[in-house]
């Protein structure tokens, strides 16, 4: 970078150029096998066209608070959460029956255009989806590989891969097992903990701190401003996907009420609810597919009993904690001021 100032868009655009180039080359030699996997290559590069960049972003300043200087090679390095990013999206759309992303089809969707000529179009149109993002996360390990980093730095790092991924997938898999439980605060953080917090800012951090050589105490440092931060994050992203503008967030809202998902709004509007509020929210969510008044219903539920500013304030408890524990860390100005603003960027957003 040209300065050692934090700017959100040129970082953007660094990464962006990285991914388009890698996956474009690996979508052309995909579909080089074969003509019939056009569509399915098309999905690999739709897959990583958007998004802002933050799970690079951290990455990226846990090597710099570290005192690692601007690196191209780490810039590829960073890129790779990214595709580990895109393949959890492409498997969390096809888990929750998601119909958009970014304001286009989800892969499952898009593919079914590629299949109308078969019989079980939408059980294939999943399989595909499925099969693309397991190429991302294995695009992902590929990347990374292939930064350009001395080959002990990636050791260093490598074996956090593995717990990126273990903990990735089993918050997945909590979601989807105590999805129809009784709302349960907790339990729903311990989701968002898992799920989402770890790999969107503790487990970059840590990776870029481990490229870098970083001592126990930086790493614990991320650490305790990275789990808040995540879970910031994710908490802000379910209040988005009910009172958020579909125009903005490029998502359907309806999709945690219709899958009942056991989310931290939900849970705690559970907790203030009386009895008679929980009859009218069990009968409203109990409808398989909850149209405009139904969506319109809950949400005056949640905003009698205060419900979004309780997460309002766990979101505020939660940077707060975050920022706390950066000031603590002895890092660069910079990356100090870097990691302030991406705070604010991940749980102070429209979208």
């Amino acid at each position: 970078m040209a300065s050692e100032r934090w700017e959100a868009a040129a970082f953007k655009a660094r990464v962006d150029e990285v991914l388009r180039r890698f996956v474009a080359q690996e979508a052309d030699g995909f579909a080089a096998i074969d003509p019939l996997l056009g569509p399915v290559a098309e999905q690999l590069e739709a897959a990583v066209a958007d998004g802002k960049r933050l799970r690079a972003a951290f990455c990226y300043w846990g090597w710099r608070a570290a005192g690692q200087p601007d690196s191209d090679a780490l810039l590829r390095a960073a890129a790779s959460m990214e595709l580990v990013h895109a393949a959890a999206i492409v498997h969390d759309d096809l888990i929750d029956d998601s119909p958009l992303r970014h304001g286009r089809p989800t892969v499952h969707v898009a593919l079914l255009a590629a299949l109308r000529h078969q019989s079980h179009a939408e059980t294939s149109a999943r399989s595909l989806a499925m099969l693309v993002g397991d190429l991302l996360m294995a695009l992902a390990g590929q990347l990374f590989a292939a930064s350009g980093l001395p080959a002990a730095y990636l050791a260093r790092a490598r074996p956090l891969w593995s717990v990126m991924a273990r903990e990735l997938v089993a918050g997945e898999c909590l979601e989807i097992l105590r999805t129809g439980d009784a709302p349960d605060t907790e339990a729903s953080l311990k989701v968002v903990r898992y799920k989402t917090a770890k790999y969107t800012v503790e487990q970059p951090l840590l990776i870029g701190g481990a490229l870098a050589g970083a001592g126990p105490r930086l790493r614990e440092g991320y650490t305790a401003y990275g789990l808040p931060l995540g879970e910031a994050f994710q908490l802000r992203d379910d209040l988005l996907g009910l009172f958020g503008d579909p125009a903005r967030t490029g998502k359907a809202n309806a999709d945690d009420v219709r899958g009942r998902r056991p989310t931290a709004l939900l849970a705690e509007t559970w907790r203030l609810a009386s009895g008679d509020d929980r009859e009218v929210l069990s009968d409203l969510l109990g409808r398989g597919e909850p149209d405009g008044e139904d969506l319109d219903a809950v949400r005056a539920v949640m905003h009698r009993l205060k419900a979004p500013d309780r997460i309002e304030n766990m979101i505020g408890v939660r940077v707060g904690e975050a920022l706390d524990a950066l000031h603590e860390l002895d890092v660069p100005a910079h990356s100090a001021a870097a990691l302030t603003a991406l705070a604010h960027s991940a749980a102070v957003r429209l979208s």
